[in-house]
C-alpha cells in the first residue's frame, strides 16, 4: 500500500511537470506567432476598413493608393476618387481606430495588473464617467475649464477624465493605496458623476441633449489627422513609461508583500502606472468620446495566448485592441449604411458577449 501511494503521488508529479512544460511550450509557440500572425491580421483589417463603405473601392485599388504616396515617383496612382477616399475619408479613421484601439488595451492590462483583478478598466476609477461630464459640461451649459472654441468640449471632457483619476488616488491615499481602496473609491466617483450628467440632461434643450447622447455613445467620425498626431503623441509617450514597469507589475501580481521583498515600492508603481494608463485613455475618450469594453477584453484575450507577463502582454494586448477596435468601427459604419451605429455600441454588443464566454468558458489561470 505505501509502495503505490508513493507510485501514485510520483505520478502525480509527473503530471505537473508534464502539464507545466505543455503550457510553457504553448506560451512560447504564441509568443511567437502572436506577432506576425496579430500584425497579418491587422493588416487585412486597413486594408478590408479602406476598401468597404459607401462607395467601394478594391483592396488592389488601396494598396495601389498607399503605395503612390509613399513612392510618388515609382508607382503609378490609382485615381484621384480612390486617393481621396482613402487619404481624406478613410485613413484618418483608420488610423484613429489603430491607436485608439491600442491605447484601450494597453491602459486596460495595466490598471488590470496594479488592481490585480480582471474585471477592472480604466474607466472603473472614473474616467469615462468624469469625461461624460465635462462635456456635458461643455454642451450644455457652455462652461469650459480647458480648451476653447473646437476644443472645448474636448479639452473638458480631458479635464474631468484626469481630475475623476487624481480625486481616486487622493481619496485612496487618505486609506492607503490598496486595489480595493482603488476601485471603490473609483465607484464612488463614477455614480457622483453619472448622476451629474444625468442632471444635465435633464435641463438641456432637445438640440443639447441630442449632442450628449451621441457623445456619450462614442464614434470615431470626427477623426482628423490634427486629433490623431495628438493622440499618437500621448501614446508614444505612455507606452514606454508603462513597458519600463512591466517587470513591476509582474512581481505585483504575487502581492505586495512579495513585491516589496524584491525592493518594489507598490504604492508608488500603482500611482504612477495610474496615472499613465488614465492619461492614455482620457485623450483617447476626449476625442472619441465612450467607448467601452476594448480596455477589458482585449487583455484577456492576450493572456489566454501568450499569458501574464507584462512584458509581452503590453504589445500584444496593443495589437489585439486595434483590431477588435478597426472591426468594430468598420460594421458599424457599414452595417447600416447610409445610417451610422456609434462605434461604442457596436463594442458593447461584441464585447459582451465574448467577456461572459471568457468567464464561463475558460480557466480562472486565465485571469490571473
Amino acid at each position: 500500500m505505501p509502495g503505490s501511494m508513493v507510485l501514485s503521488m510520483k505520478d502525480i508529479d509527473s503530471a505537473r511537470l508534464e502539464d507545466l512544460r505543455v503550457a510553457q511550450a504553448k506560451s512560447a509557440m504564441g509568443k511567437a506567432l502572436f506577432p506576425v500572425g496579430g500584425l497579418a491580421i491587422l493588416f487585412g483589417m486597413v486594408l478590408w476598413a479602406a476598401s468597404w463603405g459607401a462607395s467601394s473601392i478594391g483592396a488592389g485599388d488601396v494598396l495601389a493608393s498607399v503605395l503612390a504616396k509613399l513612392f510618388p515617383s515609382s508607382v503609378a496612382s490609382p485615381g484621384r476618387l480612390a486617393d481621396t477616399i482613402v487619404w481624406e475619408l478613410r485613413a484618418p479613421r483608420i488610423a484613429m481606430a489603430v491607436v485608439a484601439g491600442a491605447g484601450f488595451a494597453v491602459s486596460g492590462a495595466a490598471m488590470q495588473g496594479i488592481l490585480r483583478n480582471p474585471l477592472v478598466s480604466p474607466f472603473t476609477v472614473g474616467i469615462s464617467s468624469g469625461a461624460g461630464f465635462g462635456a456635458s459640461l461643455a454642451i450644455v451649459l457652455g462652461i469650459g475649464l480647458v480648451g476653447g472654441g473646437k476644443y472645448l468640449v474636448i479639452g473638458n471632457a480631458f479635464f474631468f477624465a484626469m481630475l475623476s483619476a487624481f480625486m481616486v488616488y487622493g481619496v485612496a491615499r487618505l486609506r492607503g493605496v490598496s486595489p480595493e481602496t482603488l476601485i471603490l473609491a473609483g465607484i464612488a466617483l463614477m455614480y457622483l458623476f453619472s448622476a451629474s450628467t444625468s442632471m444635465l440632461q435633464y435641463i438641456a434643450s432637445e438640440h443639447e441633449l441630442q449632442g450628449v447622447v451621441y457623445w456619450l455613445f462614442g464614434s470615431l467620425a470626427s477623426a482628423t489627422w490634427s486629433n490623431l498626431a495628438i493622440l499618437s503623441a500621448v501614446f508614444v509617450l505612455c507606452f514606454p513609461l508603462l513597458m519600463k514597469y512591466s517587470w513591476d507589475l509582474n512581481a505585483l501580481a504575487a502581492g505586495d508583500d512579495a513585491a516589496a521583498s524584491l525592493g518594489i515600492d507598490a504604492p508608488r508603481v500603482r500611482m504612477v502606472v495610474m496615472v499613465l494608463a488614465s492619461l492614455m485613455t482620457a485623450a483617447i475618450i476626449c476625442f472619441n468620446g465612450i467607448i467601452g469594453f476594448v480596455c477589458l477584453v482585449a487583455p484577456h484575450i492576450t493572456r489566454m495566448i501568450i499569458g501574464s507577463d507584462h512584458r509581452f502582454l503590453f504589445p500584444f494586448s496593443a495589437i489585439v485592441g486595434a483590431i477588435l477596435l478597426l472591426a468594430a468601427d468598420t460594421v458599424g459604419r457599414n452595417l447600416l449604411a447610409p445610417a451610422e451605429i456609434p462605434v461604442g455600441i457596436v463594442t458593447a454588443y461584441i464585447g459582451v458577449p465574448m467577456f461572459v464566454y471568457l468567464l464561463i468558458a475558460k480557466r480562472r489561470q486565465y485571469f490571473q
